[in-house]
């Protein structure tokens, strides 16, 4: 078998560990500087990158747990704090967002028990029922009910408390008129 010409070894493989190591590090930094990320999220998104190794990312990803830069815990809690805060969204909706994000299933559940124990589901799906009744009327018909009841579940609000508050609300309008 032939020798490897020059052009077929990678530029990575030419680097000194402590180099490589260094790169990496500096990689990470910078994806963390633009947007908090999930210990999984970073992983992926370092050895998607040329001339990675999957030692040089997980010594990186132990190097910033140590200094507190990366905790999956603290990332969903602020996460799910942030998209409650910003528009009102149900329970569901932001564990889809998190496991999305590659944020562990029970660390996402516990951060949301903290979430909600701050803003109930039922205090933010009035927000969203009020916010949506401001853009676009009261539902005047079967028809907009039911537009407000899917955009609702699309939201993440839990099927029971939705068909109660859709309820309610055409309730009152068929009342006043």
């Amino acid at each position: 078998m032939p020798a490897p010409s020059k052009k077929s070894v990678r530029a990575s493989d030419r680097l000194e560990p402590e180099e490589l190591e260094r790169r990496t590090f500096q990689r990470a930094v910078k994806l963390l500087a633009a947007r908090p990320l999930s210990v999984a999220d970073l992983r992926d998104r370092l050895l998607k990158g040329r001339g990675s190794k999957k030692w040089a990312v997980e010594t990186v990803i132990e190097r910033l747990k140590e200094y507190g830069y990366l905790d999956d815990e603290q990332y969903a809690f602020g996460y799910a704090s942030i998209k409650v805060k910003q528009r009102p969204v149900g329970r569901r909706r932001l564990k889809r967002d998190l496991i999305f994000k590659k944020v562990n299933q029970e660390v996402a559940d516990e951060a949301l028990d903290l979430v909600f124990s701050e803003t109930s589901e039922e205090e933010l799906i009035d927000r969203a029922i009020e916010k949506r009744i401001r853009a676009r009327g009261r539902p005047e018909n079967i028809d907009e009910a039911r537009k407000l009841f899917e955009h609702l579940i699309r939201q993440g609000f839990p099927l029971e408390l939705v068909s109660e508050k859709v309820r309610r609300l055409c309730q009152l309008d068929l009342e006043e008129s």
